[in-house]
Formats: C-alpha cells, structure tokens, sequence
C-alpha cells in the first residue's frame, strides 16, 4: 500500500487554484460540489490532478480535520 507524500499534504494548504472560478482558492478550501465536477469531468493532466483527486477524496471521506494543524505552519 502507498503512504500519501506529506510534502503533497502540506501543499494543499499552501498552494492556490490557478485557473477557473475558484481561481486563487486553496486547494483545500475548494467546495466539494466543484470536486464532485472534476471527478466526473475528469481532473487535469499532471500535479494539479492528482493534488485535487486528493482532495475530492479527503472531503468525500470527511477528513477535512486532519488539516487543521497543517494551517497554521
């Protein structure tokens, strides 16, 4: 079974939406219903993709919590 990168982790707390109508949101604060759209879309090619593939699956899950801490470093 793979672990999930913590260096990945942390950037979805730092690193902001670069396109699109949340442009300029944390990855971890976009809202579930536009994650639900990119999951049925399909997410783009690359990092941006897979950050948030994570992060539809992180609020699917309800595990939003767990990055609490991580807000503040």
């Amino acid at each position: 079974m793979l672990s999930p990168d913590p260096g990945q982790l942390f950037d979805l707390v730092r690193i902001k939406m670069p396109f699109g109508r949340y442009k300029g949101r944390l990855l971890i604060d976009l809202p579930e219903p536009y994650l639900v759209w990119f999951n049925r879309e399909g997410f783009p090619d690359g990092r941006l993709g897979d950050m948030l593939r994570t992060v539809y699956e992180i609020k699917v899950n309800g595990l939003e919590y767990l990055f609490k801490p991580l807000r503040g470093r």
